[in-house]
């Protein structure tokens, strides 16, 4: 075909195309063509021999190592840090994690984090900080033009961190968040849960912060951490890029020479005992699912085994041909996933571990089909192809994780830090080559002991099927977020009220429109507007509330990131948004929301002659120019505290301990702009405040009093069948 220049683009390239594959289809086929893929024979392996890093140590013990690659412009290293969260005090569980998280946020002596933040985004460069269950750390990455200017910057921040009271609340206000929410996936619970059992809930490497122990960490915890563990002789330094060594080294050596060998990092010394053997049942009733967890301790990875086990884990449940694949997922059709093996660790005893997710009514059989495959692998060890596709997926996907020369590093970074070989990488290929069936079978035989195994669901256990109770009785978990130590509960009215608050509270009851009126109301609709004060700056919603006294509620929510609704009733709680239907609300929101319809004003307005309420005014404190009574007010499991003003009855401020968005918080709301709708006289204006800090005002711009409320609002709604799944 002949090809012209005048011809159309997309036409010029579809002929340049034809005229470069048509003669291939006219070559003659191979005369040794293989007719079946299984006569493929796979080429032996290239000998492994990365390049390694140079190794160099400074008089004061700090450890170097240098490796360059001139493939990029780019320099980067990473300095770790000997001492993690398992040297933190267990009264302060956490404070590592804001350490790490503080130290790069706060920055240093010399610049604010957030100054940093724009000196290194001009250069496109980074410098984090981090930290571990053993180590810390601090690296950077950088163009090699500004290597000066960025090191510079490593520098300050590694000798002369800030830790800025205002960076340490923002890292405990994540902190706590995620405390708040961590019960709210069955994976993350399942493997939160199985380490504590398989290490126990009191070792540091199963060890979870609480609020109270967030809420002890303080700044000089940060500033005496880092004089401690931050010497030149507890840190390990590698460089990678493109440099010449000799003139790193020359500028490593000027930035590190002369700082004096400390004292250097003592590890914990832990006890590792095995878990209690037994079922463990954590209820979820929000889900459908069930996640399972089989565990026991593990080996290190300097045990003589741990080649044989790595084989052994690949044959079981290292892959899509593992035989827990094979049989429970693909054969039975019980698995979401399924996967697991026997856990090595570095410097401590991994973590034997099975994990499976499966549905509700089959989460027992699903329990006895891991114990069958258990059982097989002792009794029936790998066969000989078994051993050789173990073999070859472990070698084959080996390299991809050692496929640079900072991969490469970093590997050699961890040999140094926990004491192994230098040419450990080596020895890992060799010993996975040289495994035989033997190895695999003896291997089995020595780790793996169902009747050992802590065996724990996390799951909906009224919707498991019968054979569940035949596995033996279950040790329920509890996975109660404990409330912050010390937190002050407002008892005063707790035991019994005061004639004081009895006539204080019939003043508000006056106030809102009168005993009958308040009495009268069965529900309210209010239309409001709120600007929420978040760190990443104000967000406008529009909200619609519906109460339904006096325990339904309603609410439909927009802002600029969408529209989102939220109902919740005894019989059901849910969220809905657009296009996804709705989702089951965790239990503890449920409750929490419960919680605060019975601190609502009218709730507690309309229970003021119940005897299991108790009001009893505690001391008075100035609210603007009022003398306002302090009323606690306690009934049903909800505390608050109101501010009344003891000439008109109205509450100007009222504050109790509620869940906030960084967990549980002190909430307050300044009630202002009283109106009467329909006789009922109730605040416009609510000025909110989180742990004393401004978090947005509401306004509502509607209301109405005993509106027709559609009951079918609180029904959850009929989700559309889904997809067909394992075990269907």
């Amino acid at each position: 075909m002949t090809v012209s220049p005048t011809m159309p683009g997309r036409i010029r390239a579809l002929a340049l195309l034809s005229a470069v594959l048509f003669p291939l289809f006219l070559l003659p086929p191979a005369s040794a063509q293989v007719q079946d893929w299984k006569q493929i024979k796979n080429p032996p392996l290239h000998e492994f021999h990365p390049q390694q890093p140079r190794r160099v140590e400074l008089p004061n013990g700090m450890v170097v190592f240098l490796q360059e690659d001139h493939e990029l412009p780019l320099i980067g290293g990473s300095a770790r840090i000997r001492g993690g969260s398992r040297e933190e005090p267990a009264a302060k569980i956490g404070m590592v994690s804001i350490y790490g998280e503080a130290w790069r946020t706060g920055g240093s002596t010399v610049r604010t984090g957030d100054q940093l933040d724009d000196f290194l985004e001009a250069r496109a460069a980074k410098i984090e900080t981090g930290s571990g269950v053993d180590s810390t750390s601090i690296s950077w990455s950088c163009l090699k033009g500004d290597f000066d200017d960025v090191f510079k910057a490593f520098l300050e921040l590694m000798r002369q961190p800030a830790f800025r009271q205002d960076k340490i609340d923002l890292a405990k206000d994540q902190m706590n968040t995620d405390i708040a929410r961590r019960n709210d996936d069955i994976n993350q619970i399942a493997g939160r849960e199985a380490a504590r059992l398989a290490y126990g809930p009191d070792n540091p490497y199963a060890r979870i912060p609480q609020y109270a122990t967030v809420g002890a960490v303080v700044r000089q915890d940060l500033l005496e951490w880092h004089k401690k563990y931050l010497q030149p002789n507890n840190i390990i330094l590698g460089v990678v890029g493109d440099f010449d060594s000799g003139t790193m080294e020359a500028r490593l050596r000027q930035a590190f020479e002369s700082w004096p060998k400390g004292q250097p990092a003592v590890p914990s010394q832990i006890t590792f005992s095995a878990p209690n053997p037994g079922l463990y049942l954590i209820p979820k009733e929000e889900v459908n699912q069930s996640a399972i967890r089989m565990v026991d301790l593990g080996i290190t990875r300097n045990n003589p085994d741990y080649f044989a086990v790595e084989v052994m884990n690949e044959v079981l449940g290292g892959g899509f041909t593992s035989r827990l694949v094979t049989n429970i997922r693909t054969r039975k059709g019980l698995a979401y996933s399924v996967g697991g093996g026997v856990g090595a660790a570095f410097d401590h005893p991994g973590m034997f571990r099975v994990s499976m997710g499966t549905k509700s009514q089959t989460t027992a059989e699903s329990i006895q089909a891991l114990y069958e495959e258990l059982d097989n692998i002792v009794k029936n060890p790998a066969t000989e192809e078994e051993l050789k596709r173990a073999k070859e997926s472990i070698l084959n996907s080996f390299i991809f994780n050692f496929d640079s020369k900072e991969k490469v590093l970093q590997e050699r970074m961890r040999y140094e830090f926990y004491g192994y070989p230098a040419d450990f990488l080596e020895r890992y290929r060799a010993g996975i080559e040289k495994t035989t069936t033997q190895d695999v079978a003896r291997v089995a035989q020595k780790y793996v002991h169902r009747g050992k195994l802590a065996v724990l669901v996390v799951g909906n256990d009224k919707e498991f099927d019968k054979q569940f109770a035949a596995l033996g009785p279950a040790t329920p978990i509890d996975i109660t977020i404990p409330s912050p130590a010390g937190e002050k509960k407002r008892e005063a009215g707790a035991s019994a009220s005061n004639p004081e608050g009895r006539a204080l509270v019939g003043k508000v009851v006056q106030a809102l429109g009168g005993q009958a009126k308040v009495q009268s109301v069965k529900s309210i609709r209010q239309k409001a507007t709120t600007l929420r004060k978040t760190p990443q700056g104000d967000i406008p919603i529009e909200a619609e509330r519906v109460v339904v006294f006096p325990d339904r509620t309603f609410i439909r929510m927009k802002a600029p990131q969408g529209e989102m609704t939220m109902t919740v009733s005894p019989a059901a709680a849910f969220v809905g948004m657009p296009g996804t239907g709705a989702q089951d609300l965790p239990a503890s929101r449920k409750e929490e929301t419960l919680k605060d319809l019975k601190r609502d004003l009218l709730y507690v307005a309309q229970h003021a002659g119940d005897p299991k309420f108790t009001f009893a005014v505690a001391g008075s404190e100035k609210i603007g120019d009022v003398d306002a009574k302090i009323l606690d007010i306690s009934g049903e499991g909800a505390e608050t505290r109101w501010y009344v003003d003891p000439q008109s009855g109205h509450v100007l401020r009222a504050i109790y301990s509620a869940m906030g968005m960084n967990g549980p918080a002190q909430q307050s709301a300044e009630y202002s702009d009283w109106k009467t709708t329909d006789g009922l006289t109730l605040p416009m204006k609510a000025k909110l405040f989180e742990n004393g800090k401004d978090s947005g005002l509401t306004e509502v711009q509607e209301l109405q009093v005993n509106p027709a409320i559609d009951p079918k609002m609180f029904e959850k709604p009929a989700q559309p069948p889904p997809a067909k799944g394992p075990g269907d």
